[in-house]
């Protein structure tokens, strides 16, 4: 149900997005400190809707399609922001690249093998990805202003956020190929062996 806390959770990274825009877009420290709290609390929801749901036997059709839909919105979100307000250095730019068409090669392969009846499991490597991919999110969308709001400044923050960045977007290229190769497997299979889908009538 998508009223089940599990979904609620999941449905409140997406309901975080306008709200860490809006916060982005004052490009006051405080504004930036609050943030990053909005992104890391919604961040943390994706451990908790997850657990909740296999702990609570609350696991649904809704919610393991919501879920991945909602990291991609958000990650995509604080990307756009970091890219599009200068927060990222030009050597940043590249990782947010690599992870940003990450997103989207995975999201296609689920898509496909969806359509085949295979599922795409998540790796223990994917998982180190996603932390250290949010960890660097909320570190940048933090940065330097915000270090001198909590009093430290002596602390790069930027730096360390791309650092973590450049982290993820390695293992992003690791886990990335993972995935493609286990679809190619799929993909290279006899066309008589898959599952017959219904043909969608064209569209104008």
């Amino acid at each position: 149900m998508p009223t089940d806390l599990p979904n609620l959770l999941t449905l409140s990274r997406i309901a975080a997005i306008p709200v860490l825009v809006a916060l982005a877009a004052l490009r006051e420290p405080w504004g930036d400190v609050a943030a990053c709290v909005v992104f890391s609390a919604a961040a943390i929801t994706d451990y908790f809707d997850g657990k909740l749901a296999r702990d609570w036997q609350q696991t649904s059709a809704f919610g393991r399609m919501l879920d991945p839909i909602a990291d991609k919105l958000l990650v995509g979100a604080a990307l756009m922001l970091l890219a599009g307000m200068g927060r990222l250095s030009d050597f940043g730019l590249y990782p947010a690249i690599v992870i940003l068409l990450r997103e989207i090669l995975v999201s296609g392969l689920r898509e496909y093998l969806a359509g085949l009846s295979v599922g795409l499991p998540v790796t223990k490597l994917a998982k180190w990805k996603t932390g250290f991919q949010m960890g660097a999110l909320g570190t940048l969308l933090a940065g330097d202003t915000a270090a001198q709001v909590l009093h430290l400044s002596f602390l790069p923050i930027s730096l360390i956020g791309e650092i973590m960045l450049w982290t993820a977007a390695a293992l992003t290229l690791i886990t990335g190929w993972d995935y493609l190769t286990a679809g190619l497997r799929h993909a290279g299979g006899p066309e008589s062996a898959r599952p017959s889908q219904p043909r969608e009538p064209a569209r104008s």
